[in-house]
């Protein structure tokens, strides 16, 4: 029987909930039940037999893997719920998804690109800096950038939070040192912001237009659509997973 078990973070992610990280936190907070006792972190469950819930709701079985790309406007935040009662992303989706959880986050007064998915692991693996799954941002900055505030970025700023890096920094418009793209590793909080900030350039508009393999394109503001099969097919292996 000890083969049928599951670690219950993974269990939890593979069923949307949270990343597997994220699902520790729930763990770790006394909000997950297991057979109506309150579950510890790294506890296995048996998926046949168990009876798992978070605050107080079963845990579906469960349900089809879906992926959906958001164009996510300012002013929304990516959460599930907020206790502030503002705006969540959840509330853009034409129609609710089982398990269909935000991917990583964009600040709220930050635009674009945004995965929501109800796999798991998935999910896990493009917000793990292991996995190395680029992100690019076009940004304006208060004031234009010289070659040497170029230069400084991708040498790295020190940060409260330890030194952050950019992967690659370009002016795609010879005309606007104001404008920039930005390529990031990991997703630090605010970390753009912050380290343009160093600089003494204010962001003034920031928009995540790649992840990974995908593109925003011409998704209009506030809407979502599911991913292509090519796109899943992409997204997938370059996270080392196949589609499912």
């Amino acid at each position: 029987m000890a083969a049928t078990r599951e670690r219950l973070n993974r269990y939890l992610a593979r069923r949307g909930v949270a990343s597997r990280r994220g699902s520790d936190s729930l763990i770790d907070a006394g909000r997950v039940t297991v057979n109506g006792a309150r579950a510890t972190l790294g506890a296995t469950v048996d998926p046949q037999r168990d009876r798992v819930s978070v605050d107080g709701r079963p845990v579906a079985g469960g349900h089809r893997l879906e992926t959906l790309m958001l164009n996510k406007p300012a002013g929304v935040v990516t959460t599930v719920r907020d206790p502030h009662r503002r705006p969540t992303v959840m509330g853009l989706l034409p129609e609710p998804v089982p398990g269909l959880v935000p991917v990583g986050r964009l600040d709220a007064d930050s635009r674009g690109l945004l995965l929501l998915s109800s796999d798991g692991d998935l999910a896990h693996r493009l917000t793990h800096p292991r996995y190395g799954v680029a992100k690019r941002y076009r940004v304006v900055l208060g004031r234009g950038l010289n070659d040497a505030d170029i230069e400084r970025l991708l040498e790295g700023v020190e940060l409260e939070d330890g030194l952050a890096r950019p992967l690659g920094v370009r002016r795609p418009s010879a005309a606007r040192a104001d404008l920039i793209e930005v390529t990031m590793g990991e997703g630090r909080k605010r970390e753009i912001r912050r380290l343009c900030a160093a600089l003494d350039a204010p962001v003034l508009d920031l928009v995540r237009v790649g992840l990974g393999p995908l593109k925003l394109g011409h998704l209009e503001e506030g809407r979502a659509r599911l991913l292509t099969p090519a796109e899943l097919e992409a997204l997938y292996a370059a996270v080392g997973m196949t589609a499912p």
